[in-house]
């Protein structure tokens, strides 16, 4: 048999048909699946047959659900709460049987509000702060906590602040929530001890940041109480103050006060800084004065102790050779007295005046004049002649 019979060339040689190559294996299956459907449709109770197996097919599909590594999924059981579930995949009972919600539980989610409130030296202040929570417990989250949970949240928040803000005196808010206040005063430190005044503003922005930090734990800890006594499965992470501030009426009386005290603060530490400076300067001063003190007493003793072995030597050899000593020590003081004289040499050989060098001898008790005057020459006398 020809390959190029009549056929179109869908048979071989044997008589067998040929596959087409350009469809696939998918498209044979689902026009077989369609053939099927078609034939169940056909017949008597065809529709009947449709519906039940594409109810079976959704009874299956709703068997299981996948929970995200993120959530937490919460079973109701004919609308009472069965079971949770954590990540992966689970089987359940179909629905309406079994109904499954899922609970983000590692987002961090926040809440912020802006309310006025009294303190405890009834001053009125205005507090921006912002919650940050996540969701503990995903039944309780769900369930124990009647209309928004984030509601009750920002409720619980405010009266947390309030608790906090109230048992503060507004100066010890405002500082504590302003740590660039605090900073400030650093700014007019004088040039002689700089290091002196940087250091008492870091001391204080630490104290600021420091009170800060112990106001923004309280209230934490007292919305977290609240909020467990509530059941309502919420984990607050992080309270922060944004903005305390004084209400706008009265704005520019308290920026008055703090500039007034800025410049107390200010004032304190040049002070600090002049006291830095001198305090040490004395102390060196003192320090050098006694150790020159103690230099020049140590000096005095061994020079008298000196002096006084050196006597005892000479009248050790005095005893020894009287005439002999006293001899020597008149040449001693002789030599010592003639060393530092100005003496005049006549090279005039016996002539009756001769030129004394009474300039230079006046002059020998200038510094930097030398001590023995030159000898009067042959040309003065024969001038004077």
């Amino acid at each position: 048999m020809a390959w190029n019979e009549p056929g179109n060339g869908q048979r071989d040689p044997w008589g067998k048909p040929r596959q087409n190559p350009g469809k696939s294996g998918l498209d044979d299956a689902l026009k077989q699946l369609k053939n099927r459907l078609s034939r169940l449709g056909g017949g008597p109770g065809g529709l009947l047959a449709v519906v039940l197996v594409l109810l079976l097919a959704s009874l299956l599909f709703s068997s299981a659900t996948v929970v995200d590594a993120r959530q937490a999924a919460v079973v109701l059981r004919f609308g009472q709460y069965a079971r949770t579930l954590g990540p992966g995949f689970h089987f359940k009972l179909p629905r309406p049987l079994e109904t499954v919600t899922k609970v983000s539980t590692t987002e961090v989610r926040s809440v912020s509000d802006k309310v006025r409130m009294l303190t405890s030296d009834e001053n009125i202040i205005a507090v921006d702060f912002n919650v940050q929570y996540q969701v503990s417990d995903a039944r309780k989250y769900l369930f124990s906590v009647s209309g928004q949970p984030e509601d009750t949240l920002r409720q619980a928040a405010e009266a947390a602040v309030r608790s906090v803000v109230g048992a503060n005196v507004m100066d010890n808010i405002l500082t504590s929530s302003a740590p660039e206040q605090a900073v400030a005063p650093a700014a007019p430190s004088t040039s002689a001890a700089p290091v002196a005044a940087a250091e008492v503003a870091v001391k204080q922005a630490a104290a600021a940041a420091q009170a800060r930090d112990t106001l923004q734990q309280q209230t934490r800890e007292i919305l977290q109480a609240t909020l467990d006594s509530y059941d309502a499965g919420l984990a607050v992470t992080d309270v922060s103050f944004q903005n305390v501030s004084p209400p706008q009426e009265v704005k520019e009386a308290f920026d008055d006060v703090n500039a007034a005290r800025e410049d107390k603060q200010g004032t304190e530490n040049k002070a600090r800084a002049y006291a830095s400076q001198k305090i040490p300067e004395a102390r060196g001063e003192a320090a050098r004065i006694l150790a020159a003190a103690q230099a020049y007493s140590v000096e005095r003793v061994a020079r008298a102790n000196g002096d006084a072995a050196r006597f005892d030597l000479i009248l050790k050899e005095y005893r020894a050779a009287p005439e002999v000593t006293r001899r020597r020590l008149w040449l001693e003081t002789m030599e010592d007295v003639m060393s530092n004289t100005s003496k005049v040499l006549d090279g005039t050989n016996g002539r009756n005046m001769i030129y004394l060098p009474l300039d230079r001898a006046a002059a020998r008790d200038l510094p930097g004049v030398g001590t023995v005057a030159p000898a009067a020459g042959d040309d003065a006398g024969k001038e004077k002649q």
